[in-house]
């Protein structure tokens, strides 16, 4: 091999030779390191790039170099035990010191990490905080942000206290996605906010303060719908690390408030949830909670505070307060059913499904009775002209004049607002109108178009009604009415009454892209009874025999009745058509197949009123 030539190997770099490696007469293989380079204080492994004898070392420790500098010389030659070279492959189960300080960190931040917390909670019947958010989630698509901040009271507490007892200071949060079995890709994408109860009662700590302020940007930016688990206590007085006096300037609550209208904000609760966490709670589009939760702006502590008494925690705000007065959705069994609603409900905003299936719309002829009267159930119409098993009702225990829910319509999300005959004959009182006026506004910000099914004999009336400030209330559903962008429709299953029937079709028959009436349908005024009593009052005081003037009087009502029927609107052009019931879904798919879908660069409106 002697009179092979010699292989120089030059430095790669401008930099400092900190070290050599080997020494002259050393075999070295081709990957073994010859030179440590320093430059920007970082080092570099000069290698000998094919396999020899070094025959001349060129430089030593604390010379400099340059790029293409010799720095040694080899004899080429076959090396028979060339050792372990530099870059040889690792071993792949071996764990390094800073990685296994990191599992170790990580598994500080699981459940099995704290046994005895974890036990609690699971006795009680509920979950925790990290396995609602994997319940939520597709598996493995959970994303964790700010995992490793730890309570902020480092000044009255150890590193390692802090590490096993506040793990993520109390708030999980981060990115996964949900439905992804149902929408892929964006679609399925959401930011998810879990309060860990058992973390220092799931309060608000600076820290995690700092994670949801994090996470809300993101959310505005990337346009992610939230999903918050807002048990917990509100704000937390003993974080000592920063110099705090009221908390004022923290910007979460500016933060979500913000993202009202522009995504969907849903808001989920099991036990007790108090002060700023019912505040974030309350910027919700929706509240979901389990039988067992109870919801206040004032935990005990800050009702003892304020001089107002001493409550247990479950006399505030318990869910059968909360439910029956608008505060909550949804009320679940239990967190398992709560979960389950949050995925139904974002599904309604994630887009359309391809597959569907439906129940003979024949069955809707018979939905409503003949006997105009009599009453009947609208949530087995709309139940029937929906998809199978797409409805879900919103505030059903509240404002039960009205019926709000999400269904889909040939996979197409859709909102429904029906009149409910069964609760004052179908009149619209100030909740209902304030439940339908919300849910305007829900549907509107989110495009989804909305179906109203009109029963209704009008307005409540009446001295006791107006106490409830009914002017006002009742007419917000004109306003937001008169604001839809999206399409709507509405399909007059029986009575059509005054100014009841107008803001059950946008303020106007001529406002939906269709109106139009069941044979059932009967259109006035006011009430034809009311009417025929009212116009009429002279012509029937003027009969002086009662069977006679009962007589006159019912054939007035017949004659108004004919003229008020839903064929006689339509031959005046008042409502666009009279259908078969059975055709009703058929006629709302063409409707929403001829309105182009429009692309929302930003919020439509401000906010969802939260009320």
């Amino acid at each position: 091999m002697a009179d092979q030539p010699l292989a120089t190997v030059s430095s790669p770099l401008t930099g400092v030779v900190v070290a050599v490696k080997v020494a002259v007469g050393d075999e070295v293989a081709e990957a073994a390191t010859v030179v440590v380079v320093e430059a920007m204080k970082m080092e570099h492994l000069v290698l000998a790039g094919s396999a020899g004898i070094v025959r001349d070392i060129r430089v030593a420790p604390g010379d400099a170099v340059s790029p293409g500098q010799p720095v040694l010389v080899l004899e080429p030659a076959v090396i028979s035990a060339p050792g372990a070279p530099s870059g040889a492959t690792p071993d792949l189960d071996d764990v390094r010191p800073d990685l296994a300080e990191l599992l170790e960190r990580r598994h500080l931040l699981t459940d099995a990490a704290r046994p005895a917390p974890i036990e609690r909670r699971h006795s009680g019947g509920r979950r925790t905080a990290r396995e609602l958010v994997d319940d939520l989630c597709d598996v493995g698509s959970f994303e964790e942000y700010g995992g490793f901040a730890v309570a902020a009271q480092a000044a009255r507490r150890s590193p390692l206290d802090l590490m096993t007892n506040t793990p993520a200071d109390g708030l999980v949060a981060g990115i996964g996605r949900v439905n992804g079995d149902l929408f892929g890709g964006e679609r399925a994408r959401c930011a998810v906010l879990s309060y860990d109860y058992t973390v220092l009662a799931g309060t608000q700590g600076q820290r995690n303060h700092q994670k949801k302020d994090r996470l809300l940007e993101l959310v505005e930016r990337l346009r992610l719908p939230v999903v918050l688990f807002a048990e917990g206590g509100g704000g937390r007085p003993g974080d000592s690390d920063f110099p705090v006096i009221s908390g004022l300037d923290t910007r979460a609550f500016a933060l979500y408030g913000r993202l009202s209208g522009l995504v969907p904000l849903v808001g989920v609760v099991q036990g007790r949830c108090f002060a700023g966490n019912a505040a974030l709670l309350g910027c919700s589009d929706v509240i979901i909670a389990t039988a067992d939760a109870n919801i206040g702006m004032g935990g005990p502590a800050m009702i003892e505070g304020g001089g107002l008494g001493v409550f247990a925690p479950d006399d505030i705000g318990p869910v059968e307060v909360q439910a029956p007065n608008g505060v909550i959705d949804l009320v679940a069994a239990d967190d398992r059913e709560a979960v389950s609603f949050a995925k139904r409900y974002l599904a309604y905003f994630q887009g359309p499904l391809g597959t569907w299936d439906c129940a003979d719309q024949r069955e809707l002829r018979h939905l409503v009775p003949e006997a105009r009267t009599r009453v009947y159930d609208v949530r087995g119409v709309i139940e029937t002209m929906a998809d199978t098993t797409t409805v879900l009702e919103l505030r059903q225990q509240f404002g039960i004049g009205i019926v709000t829910a999400l269904a889909r319509i040939e996979g197409r999300p859709i909102g429904i607002i029906a009149n409910n005959p069964a609760h004052l004959g179908g009149a619209i009182d100030t909740p209902a109108a304030d439940k339908a006026a919300r849910f305007m506004q829900l549907c509107d910000a989110f495009d989804v178009p909305i179906l109203f099914l009109c029963d209704t004999p009008g307005f409540m009336v009446g001295p006791e009604a107006e106490r409830s400030a009914q002017v006002r209330h009742f007419s917000r559903m004109f306003v937001n009415g008169a604001s839809l962008t999206v399409p709507f429709f509405t399909i007059v299953l029986r009575k059509g009454y005054g100014l009841g029937a107008q803001a059950m079709a946008g303020g106007s028959f001529r406002s939906p892209v269709f109106t139009v009436s069941w044979p059932s349908g009967e259109f006035g005024g006011m009430g034809l009874e009311g009417a025929v009593r009212l116009s009429m009052r002279r012509e029937l005081e003027a009969v002086e025999d009662e069977g006679e003037r009962e007589e006159l009087y019912r054939s007035l009502v017949a004659r108004a009745y004919e003229r008020g029927k839903a064929l006689s609107m339509a031959t005046n052009l008042e409502i666009d058509d009279v259908i078969d019931p059975a055709e009703s879904r058929r006629r709302l798919v063409n409707a929403l197949a001829a309105v182009p879908a429009g692309i929302r660069p930003g919020k439509k409106r401000p906010c969802i009123d939260t009320w």
